[in-house]
């Protein structure tokens, strides 16, 4: 948030809006990484935690934001020490990057991120790279997903490919979802990439992207540009939830107006995800099923 990163921390997600939190990381005043802390991630691997974020080295300029990594040995992510593993990039592509997600598949991990082609390209979009180690690229990056519907492209320049995030349904079938349009517009939505059975998630060919938007805008429900989301599971794991950022109110763009929202979602007989749509603001929904009473 701003200058800092913080995990927080709830024994229950119906509870997320009383979680207690702790500051892990601040950045620095200077350098690399002294300004738009963005999009942190959390993950476990190797048994070590991972934090994944994003940030520049310019207020104004977006053009200097890069991916970048810390690791904790700690069994618990808010006890022991926070090491910089440094910067998170393909040498031969250090372009702008942010969002990025690990996700591991045939024995294989990679890393997801939104990115352009060149210094001066601004069209984001989706490329992958597989990884020797949590906070290592082992091979150049590779392109996957570019805006190429109109609904990817409102409030362009620039279109936008962003926020990767993986699903897989019982099947272990492979879904990346991802956020389209540019977020200062309510039209900022979700889009979808389909894993061929067997395929390549470096090929861009094994990807199929549905044709419109998987999840978007209901003005009467008061949700406006909902994106950059997440998954997780219900404590008992019968349910599939997704947690997502929206607006209340239109015109209110990438501000700090965005709020967090979760609701389940389930699936259609053909094993794709079905995501719904955003549900009324303020309005009670079950918690997610095995939560304790209280």
């Amino acid at each position: 948030s701003g200058d800092r990163i913080r995990v927080w921390q709830t024994k229950a997600m119906s509870k997320l809006s009383t979680a207690t939190s702790q500051t892990i990381w601040t950045k620095p005043s200077i350098g690399l990484k002294s300004q738009n802390i963005w999009a942190p991630e959390l993950h476990y691997l190797d048994g070590k935690w991972y934090a994944y974020y994003t940030a520049g080295s310019s207020a104004s300029d977006l053009g200097t934001q890069r991916m970048f990594v810390l690791e904790n040995s700690s069994a618990d992510p808010l006890q022991g020490t926070w090491a910089d593993k440094g910067k998170l990039f393909d040498p031969s592509a250090d372009f702008f990057a942010i969002d990025e997600t690990v996700f591991e598949h045939g024995g294989k991990r990679y890393l997801l991120w939104s990115g352009q082609q060149s210094a001066t390209d601004r069209t984001q979009r989706i490329y992958i790279a597989e990884m020797s180690n949590p906070y290592t690229l082992s091979t150049s990056r590779s392109l996957i997903s570019s805006p190429q519907f109109s609904w990817e492209s409102i409030g362009a320049p620039p279109a936008v490919n962003e926020g990767p995030e993986i699903i897989k349904n019982a099947a272990g079938k492979v879904f990346l979802v991802y956020s389209a349009s540019g977020c200062w517009t309510d039209d900022y939505s979700l889009g979808m990439l389909t894993l061929k059975d067997g395929g390549n998630p470096m090929s861009a060919a094994d990807w199929t992207k549905t044709p419109q938007p998987v999840f978007a805008k209901v003005p009467q429900n008061g949700a406006y540009g909902p994106g950059h989301n997440a998954f997780f599971k219900s404590p008992d794991g019968k349910e599939d939830w997704i947690i997502y950022h929206a607006n209340a109110f239109a015109g209110q763009g990438c501000s700090d107006t965005r709020n967090p929202r979760m609701q389940k979602f389930t699936w259609n007989a053909d094993g794709t995800p079905n995501f719904g749509q955003p549900v009324l603001i303020n309005t009670n929904i079950p918690r997610p099923s095995g939560e304790p009473a209280n």
